[in-house]
């Protein structure tokens, strides 16, 4: 096996003098592509008073976090009261005092989020199938969640999305209105389904 020479040949020297002579230098301060100016961030105002001990540099602050069950969105029952009223007058009014009665329900307790999406899907639909108007889920109100990290976590999961499956499809054409059990029913811990009439 024959050994490669080190360096180039003269031929690939003559060859590299001719490219070198047609190359030409990259700009050194190309102009970058159009982004936006960063938006000014406002300063933080300091949240406490400063002490000697904070002076002296001992203090250190904890970061603070809303305390044990605490949830930074607002309150679901306040959201779904804000909603219009789409069913008949008085029938909203005896849903909300509690008198009128489920025909059907359905408890997700123990259910994972996959699981109790479908279950419900196909409850709901069975349910408008069958004539019935009114049905109550249950969803329960959600496990305590440990207070272990910076982030707080939302509260009973199934509560939380219960609503937003019944106004996604399959179920959005089939649900005239969802609204917070009344406390004979399981209150805060479930929700009366108000069904659309089959055609």
């Amino acid at each position: 096996m024959t050994r490669r020479r080190r360096g180039l040949s003269p031929e690939d020297q003559e060859l590299w003098g001719r490219v070198v002579q047609t190359a030409r230098p990259l700009k050194s301060d190309p102009k970058p592509v159009f982004m936006p100016d960063p938006a000014p961030v406002p300063e933080a105002k300091p949240r406490f008073r400063p002490t000697p001990e904070t002076a002296r540099g001992s203090y250190r602050p904890t970061p603070s976090r809303p305390p044990p069950g605490h949830d930074l969105a607002h309150p679901l029952s306040e959201a779904l009261a804000q909603v219009p009223v789409r069913m008949d007058k008085r029938k909203f009014q005896r849903l909300s005092r509690g008198k009128l009665d489920p025909e059907a329900r359905i408890d997700l307790h123990g259910m994972t989020l996959a699981q109790a999406h479908g279950v419900l899907n196909g409850f709901i639909l069975r349910a408008q199938a069958q004539g019935l108007r009114l049905v109550l889920v249950i969803t329960g109100k959600g496990k305590t969640v440990g207070d272990d990290g910076p982030i707080p976590r939302r509260q009973g999961a199934l509560k939380h999305d219960v609503p937003q499956w019944l106004r996604m499809a399959p179920l959005h054409g089939v649900v005239l209105e969802i609204r917070e059990a009344h406390a004979r029913h399981g209150g805060s811990g479930a929700y009366y389904v108000y069904l659309r009439r089959s055609r």
